[in-house]
């Protein structure tokens, strides 16, 4: 693997791309940059249409970008994309194994085509089988595996010819798991991190995200729109919330431009708060000084989902209507 400066295994400056005809496509990338330092793990937040997957398409030498530049593992993904792709492993949303083989067969097919011999191939499975807890079902097909084994084959699929630690592009990996599958999976993705490896996860779940990455960047039509750890994020919505279920729709609307929370059905709104009594007894007096407008309240440690809300901008719009 190639020298990489300052331990920066992922870096993009100034991504553009456009899908459609010249002057009048759908613009997803509008300058994107991005930097991974090498053994952690960094998640890419955003909501459908950001420009997430798109991202990892580049940077995984699967589409070019219309501008800007990206390395990986410190080579160019455009001028040096053999050697990207042999760092990387890419596991997309849908398990990318053939379900009429065993989960042996898989491996040793994957690493026969990877270039080893047949005896190191079949090491190299039985290795893997057993480092992701499959070696009980080496010999059933794929067919009969829990969406759970699928993505944990899928994973050790890619491991199969790339070099270790390595870098890997987890795109939306729990779509579809059960709670019990995806954390299991999310042990996997935390021993491959603790082995060395560099992970770049997409992913819906904001616990997903909070639970894994070390770093985060929320992406909002195509530009960042923040970056920072999972607890950096959450302060810019003030670290605290006031959630406060409210008396009636009149009031409710007069409020919901200052939320970073909103539940219409509820009548409930969240504003930031920096959780002490103090603040939060203004925020009561500001709200409802006449004591008639909030029927009760409950605070709350701000989580991923409120600094997804307040960052993106669909959901920051106050709503309209109830």
């Amino acid at each position: 693997m190639n020298d990489v400066a300052n331990d920066v295994m992922i870096e993009a400056h100034g991504l553009t791309k456009s899908y459609g005809k010249p002057g009048s496509g759908v613009r997803v990338l509008d300058g994107v940059g991005l930097r991974v330092a090498r053994g952690g793990i960094h998640a890419l937040l955003g909501p459908n249409g950001a420009g997430k997957t798109t991202t990892v398409r580049i940077l995984a030498t699967l589409t070019t970008a219309d501008s800007g530049t990206a390395r990986v593992a410190g080579y160019d993904v455009v001028a040096d994309r053999r050697r990207v792709r042999r760092a990387i492993s890419l596991t997309g949303q849908f398990a990318a194994v053939d379900e009429t083989l065993t989960g042996e067969e898989n491996l040793r097919m994957m690493a026969r085509l990877s270039g080893l011999t047949r005896t190191r191939a079949r090491a190299r499975a039985e290795e893997l089988l057993a480092r992701f807890d499959l070696a009980d079902a080496a010999r059933r097909q794929a067919r009969t595996y829990s969406g759970g084994m699928r993505r944990r084959l899928d994973l050790a699929a890619g491991l199969v010819g790339s070099p270790e630690p390595g870098v890997f592009f987890l795109d939306e990996p729990t779509t579809g798991l059960d709670p019990r599958s995806r954390r299991q999976l999310w042990q996997v993705v935390r021993d491959l991190a603790g082995r060395g490896a560099t992970v770049l996860l997409t992913t819906q779940y904001l616990e997903e995200a909070d639970q894994l990455a070390d770093r985060i960047t929320v992406l909002d039509k195509g530009v960042r729109a923040a970056e920072g750890t999972p607890e950096e994020l959450k302060s810019r919505v003030s670290g605290h919330r006031l959630d406060l279920v409210l008396s009636s729709r009149e009031t409710y609307l007069r409020l919901a431009g200052r939320a970073v929370h909103h539940s219409p059905e509820t009548l409930t709104l969240g504003l930031p708060t920096d959780g002490t009594a103090a603040h939060v007894r203004a925020l009561l007096d500001e709200t409802d000084p006449h004591r008639t407008d909030v029927d009760r309240f409950s605070l709350h440690s701000a989580t991923l989902d409120d600094v997804f809300l307040a960052l993106t901008t669909e959901k920051t719009e106050a709503p309209t209507h109830v």
